[in-house]
């Protein structure tokens, strides 16, 4: 019997229409489209089949599951070797002719129902390795070796799963449940949606068996063989109407078109969609180096600072804090040098050469949460990092911080509260000791985090988690009127976080961490403040770090610190440390690397 299936992603009827694939692939299991041809898997071996229908090469394989993704000629897919449980990569090139099979990913502990692969923004390739009992791993597979990228949760009883790489959706099958969509992207915060369920949720009888991901949607087969349709909408997906019964698999073929299998044959699915035009992908740099973890799992650390050594530039500094335990002290390599448990440090920033009268310190300032107060560190020329006083504040929940050299000597502090208060506090030192008092006070209408001061501009900028970047005058004689320099949405989304300014001698820019979308604003650091581009952090397969995400503090810095950042760095905070996955940590990035990917002077 001939099965139609009128497929509608925007709700149009179409005339049915059959189209055969070849012969030789026509009564496989599996099927991936490659650019001239396919790979066709049946329970004897993986195929490289031409477009005219002639088998070129073949794998000896009991296998499961087929997916591909091709570049330059050359596909790189994947299948599960049913007897060793084990995922085989496969070199396919479909102009030679040849199937190479490559060294099988490591052994997972767990026996694998569904892999699939995933191309992101950077053009790395990664695998996804589901279980029965819902453990999962995603591996990179570019580099010398794959490497495992993080451990995540999926559902029990995977029966499939395809990501869609122009919007990073991992879409999992989930046998008597249904559909599911996750984040891909192993950066950022794990979030899962329901894309249809099983009743009394949804329509799907039996949960859902097959996938396939077409342009702007993806379309499942439920476990009585019927198949549905969904287009993605914004952060959701809605329905289509659909037909047909007896479908146990699912296929895309290089053209794009969907393609069903019942018992029988493959057979082309008339399909018409509105693919989802993505977003243009921001520029990625590449980390230099990556801190050592934190000792505490979980939110933990949160904001760096950076000093420069006064004779040696590579010998600089980077500390950190780590909100369940002190402020930690790295050298330009991620080694840590120091701990000084403090208690819990939310937010630091350093000024080298403070003058106090005759005396002059390397100071570096945090906001300590246990107790509401600032805590002021020395920082010796060999970049020993010492605690020098507690100065107690009138907040009640102490947050965010930054330090400013006034013309007159001292130092002065921004901190503020999670109501929205600011309070500028002048810090002296009278007999050996350091002493602090208000001298201005405003405030936010949310809550704030960060903040920088310019000392060559006078400005200060401020950070509204919820609203966006605000500007007023640094200096306490004058009226704290805050400005509104750029609004939370396009490309600064909520949160925003850290915030730092690179200067030099052409032109200064403001750093800000963009929380909601995983990436950097740049904006020039004057008037009228105009938007220079925006960037994420990546991986660096050769050196093995992982990219940032959900970065709380920053820090960039002009100074020359030698090496790859004679021209300056930048240090984020990482919110998801990956590869392996681990307690969080920072990671280094070298100026001219930013300047390169934006075009800036």
């Amino acid at each position: 019997m001939k099965h139609v299936v009128i497929l509608s992603l925007l709700a149009t009827t179409l005339a049915a229409h059959a189209q055969a694939v070849p012969p030789a692939v026509a009564k496989a299991r599996d099927l991936a489209a490659l650019p001239q041809g396919w790979l066709a898997l049946d329970k004897n071996a993986l195929r490289l089949v031409d477009a005219a229908g002639t088998e070129r090469a073949s794998l000896p394989v009991r296998g499961r599951q087929v997916d591909v993704r091709s570049a330059g000629g050359v596909s790189l897919a994947i299948v599960i070797d049913a007897n060793a449980e084990r995922v085989i990569p496969v070199r396919a090139d479909g102009r030679a002719g040849t199937l190479a099979a490559q060294p099988p990913l490591p052994e997972t502990g767990f026996g694998i129902e569904a892999a699939c692969l995933y191309r992101d923004a950077q053009q790395l390739t990664y695998a996804f390795l589901a279980g029965k009992d819902g453990q999962a791993e995603q591996w990179l597979l570019d580099g010398d070796a794959p490497r495992r990228v993080r451990r995540l949760a999926l559902p029990p009883h995977v029966q499939a799963c395809r990501v869609d790489d122009a919007t990073g959706t991992l879409y999992v099958a989930e046998e008597g449940m249904g559909v599911w969509a996750y984040r891909a992207d192993a950066e950022g915060a794990p979030a899962r949606r329901a894309v249809g369920l099983a009743p009394p949720f949804g329509k799907l009888a039996d949960g859902a068996q097959a996938l396939a991901v077409v342009p702007g949607g993806v379309v499942a087969a439920d476990g009585k063989g019927r198949l549905h349709a969904w287009r993605r909408a914004g952060n959701g997906w809605t329905t289509a109407a659909v037909a047909g019964q007896g479908m146990e698999g699912l296929a895309i073929d290089a053209a794009g078109r969907l393609l069903a299998r019942d018992d029988t044959a493959w057979r082309s699915v008339p399909l018409a969609v509105k693919p989802v035009a993505p977003a243009a992908p921001l520029p990625v740099v590449m980390p230099r180096a990556q801190t050592e973890p934190v000792a505490r799992a979980g939110d933990a650390a949160d904001d760096p600072a950076i000093w420069r050594h006064p004779a040696d530039p590579a010998a600089s500094r980077v500390l950190g804090t780590n909100k369940k335990q002190g402020l930690l002290v790295y050298d330009l390599q991620g080694r840590q040098r120091q701990l000084l448990e403090t208690g819990r440090l939310n937010n630091v920033d350093v000024r080298q050469d403070v003058a106090f009268g005759a005396e002059r310190f390397d100071l570096a300032l945090a906001t300590q949460r246990d107790d509401n107060l600032m805590v002021l560190f020395t920082i010796a020329a060999d970049g020993t990092v010492a605690e020098a006083a507690r100065l107690p504040t009138e907040l009640d929940e102490i947050y965010g911080a930054c330090v400013y050299r006034p013309a007159g000597g001292g130092l002065d502090a921004f901190v503020n509260d999670k109501d929205g208060r600011y309070l500028h506090y002048r810090i002296a030192r009278a007999d050996g000791k350091f002493t602090a008092r208000v001298v201005r006070r405003f405030r936010t209408a949310s809550q704030p985090e960060g903040c920088v001061a310019d000392e060559a501009s006078g400005q200060l900028f401020v950070g509204e988690e919820r609203r966006g970047l605000w500007v007023t005058s640094a200096d306490a004689a004058r009226d704290a009127r805050l400005a509104m320099v750029l609004p939370a949405g396009g490309l600064l989304q909520a949160d925003v976080e850290g915030i730092g300014i690179y200067r030099s001698a052409a032109r200064s820019y403001v750093v800000v961490s963009s929380q909601g979308n995983d990436s950097y604003v740049v904006l020039d650091a004057a008037a009228p403040y105009r938007v220079r581009g925006a960037f994420r952090i990546g991986v660096n397969v050769a050196d093995g770090i992982d990219g940032a995400s959900e970065t709380d503090g920053l820090e960039v810095t002009s100074a020359d610190l030698g090496g790859p950042y004679g021209r300056g760095m930048l240090v984020v905070q990482d919110g998801y440390k990956r590869m392996p996955d681990g307690p969080q940590n920072f990671k280094l990035v070298a100026w001219d690397d930013i300047a390169r990917a934006l075009g800036l002077d």
